[in-house]
């Protein structure tokens, strides 16, 4: 954490003030990835105003913005174990912490989201001959969600589960034209940045949905939505990505007009034809 923000205020000057702000997200990560501004600010001995504009310093809208990145940085610098310890609270009921942990998720999302990022996936899926879609274990969900039902409304997107020799020849397979769509969250597999080089050099269009601004992809990728991703347990939540899928659903659905609208009506058809449901 205090090599990232060393890199990252690097390439401003910061006022004194600002760099008391830096000098407690260096000093006190945990504290930093869940304080609010005004319990930052305190801490620092600067106003709000201060710890908003150490935020867009950083590069950030706001002070929502980079909890959501120190946050995810700092979670996935800890072991599974160590994350269960972080979110372990005598007497704390696990299911309703899993329904508060979401909600707050979902409300960070709803204060940092961008819709135009939203927007230049959808379009990118649209205009793609084919979309690949990546992630690893249970992070592949959102995928599986976006391949079913966009391929109901007509286009090609597929999602791909292996790696090795079987993901590097279906990469080999695309070019221009198509795109990559990766789930970054907690971890990042060496498959999946190994997947996203190949797509570059081969002039694949990449989009990912990350819950770290700077994920190491970032650099290689063409369109990014962040999304909060902290559970209640040891393992991060879905919850903000899935939203992003949906809502990147939602948007297909109004660019593809009816020709989506047929293809959803054909799929329906063939489905009672068959006596699937």
């Amino acid at each position: 954490m205090a090599d990232w923000i060393e890199e990252t205020s690097a390439r401003g000057r910061p006022g004194r003030a600002t760099e008391r702000v830096l000098g407690v997200l260096r000093d006190e990560p945990r504290f930093a990835s869940y304080a609010t501004a005004a319990e930052v600010a305190e801490r620092a001995e600067v106003n709000v105003a201060t710890v908003v504009r150490a935020a867009q310093h950083l590069g950030f809208s706001g002070w929502p913005a980079l909890r959501v990145e120190l946050r995810s940085r700092y979670l996935s610098s800890l072991s599974a174990g160590e994350v269960l310890a972080e979110h372990s609270e005598s007497g704390a009921d696990p299911v309703r912490a899993a329904v508060r942990a979401d909600r707050e998720n979902l409300r960070l999302l709803e204060r940092t989201l961008e819709p135009e990022r939203i927007e230049a996936i959808a379009a990118a899926i649209h205009r793609s001959r084919r979309t690949l879609v990546l992630g690893s274990g249970t992070f592949a969900a959102p995928g599986v969600q976006l391949s079913h039902a966009a391929v109901i409304m007509g286009y090609d997107v597929r999602i791909h589960d292996s790696s090795g020799t079987v993901l590097t020849n279906a990469l080999a397979r695309m070019g221009a034209g198509d795109l990559v769509v990766v789930c970054d969250l907690w971890m990042l597999p060496v498959a999946l940045r190994r997947a996203v080089e190949i797509a570059a050099e081969r002039s694949v269009r990449v989009a990912l949905i990350t819950d770290r601004r700077e994920s190491p992809l970032v650099s290689s990728v063409d369109e990014v939505v962040v999304v909060p991703s902290e559970g209640a347990g040891m393992f991060p939540s879905l919850t903000a990505a899935m939203t992003v899928v949906h809502a990147i659903l939602a948007e297909l659905a109004r660019v593809g007009g009816e020709n989506a609208l047929e293809s959803v009506r054909t799929a329906e058809r063939l489905w009672r034809d068959a006596e699937l449901f």
